[in-house]
């Protein structure tokens, strides 16, 4: 599948699974993104037999700005970073998405992707729906169009308030918004794997200015900071300057 040869762009494609996992678990993720709830086994049973799953490690970009894959990408283990960069380069994470879910649904709807890339952020495996199989599964069963339009449309509310907070709110307060955010999503006030310029990158700043941000996150005794690691302290006082309220 040439889609498949070119995961990653130019990079290296990402590899096979040496082993499909055995059909009933593959079939029991299938039925866990939101998409695809509605179907019945014998539509997730065709499912898991259409897809194919991929491994990528972490680093591998799935597609490159410029490019229009055909499929839809279903994330089962790992994380995937989907970003923006700019004409000088600089990145703008747009998503972080984590394992039950999908990406690449704009390519779908015949749009390029013009400068939004995917990459992988902890070794990732995927379920590749062509695009034709996908157009074949919404003729059987339309309401996976419309959990692909609630999904869709959540995304845009979603980047809708990313554009407000980059015109309207200072670094800090972007910031101390999405670690709260990020520990709400993870369940633990523990945020591990993550860089300082994998935090720059996700509020839209340079490295050097996240990192400035930090530490006055850690002088006011706001979080424990590590290797790749922040530790939530005090999320009443990061909830306050996420609403603006000044750090001094």
């Amino acid at each position: 599948m040439q889609l498949l040869r070119r995961l990653g762009g130019g990079a290296r494609p990402a590899s096979r699974t040496p082993a499909a996992p055995p059909g009933a678990e593959k079939t029991r993720y299938l039925s866990a993104i939101d998409i695809f709830r509605d179907l019945g086994p014998e539509d997730l049973e065709w499912l898991a037999e259409t897809t194919t799953m991929v491994t990528a490690p972490r680093g591998r970009v799935i597609y490159a700005p410029g490019q229009t894959p055909e499929a839809l990408f279903l994330l089962k283990r790992g994380r995937v970073q989907v970003y923006r960069t700019s004409a000088d380069g600089k990145k703008l994470v747009t998503a972080v998405l984590e394992p039950e879910t999908f990406f690449g649904e704009l390519a779908l709807a015949g749009q390029r992707m013009a400068d939004t890339a995917a990459e992988v952020l902890e070794e990732a495996t995927l379920c590749v729906l062509s695009r034709r199989d996908l157009e074949r599964l919404i003729v059987r069963q339309p309401q996976v169009a419309l959990r692909l339009l609630e999904a869709v449309s959540g995304r845009l509310l979603a980047a809708e308030a990313l554009l407000e907070e980059l015109a309207f709110k200072s670094v800090s307060a972007r910031l101390a918004g999405l670690l709260l955010r990020l520990a709400r999503e993870r369940g633990t006030s523990e945020l591990s794997g993550l860089t300082h310029q994998d935090l720059a990158d996700m509020v839209g700043t340079y490295r050097e200015t996240a990192t400035a941000a930090l530490d006055q996150f850690r002088a006011r005794g706001l979080v424990e900071l590590g290797r790749k690691q922040v530790r939530l302290l005090d999320s009443a006082g990061l909830a306050g300057i996420a609403r603006g309220e000044p750090l001094g």
